[in-house]
């Protein structure tokens, strides 16, 4: 037996299909860590505010942790480093964080 030739590793061919997946989870968990930051309440009485903050950041870690579920596949782990779903998980930490601070 002789093994694979370099020429028939498809590994390059993997990570551009996994590759798409996870940057659109890092840009759903994008957005709505922006929506999070930019929210600003009136004041403490301001309800609709602080749940539409707790809603992005819950959007934010859910989008997160499904990228890092993502990468947790030992297909996906083969072909793709660490640091393509750290963009992810800081946007999670980033969420919850301003979760706790929110309120």
């Amino acid at each position: 037996m002789t093994s694979p030739s370099h020429v028939d590793d498809d590994r390059g061919c993997l990570r551009l299909v996994l590759v798409v997946p996870l940057a659109l989870l890092t840009l759903i968990a994008g957005y709505f860590c922006w929506t999070a930051l930019t929210i600003r309440p009136s004041g403490t009485w301001d309800d609709e505010a602080y749940a539409g903050i707790v809603l992005s950041c819950v959007l934010t870690i859910g989008a997160a942790g499904a990228a890092g579920a993502l990468w947790l596949l030992p297909s996906v782990r083969r072909v793709m480093a660490w640091w393509w779903v750290a963009p992810a998980l800081l946007l999670g930490v980033v969420a919850a964080v301003r979760w706790v601070m929110a309120g």
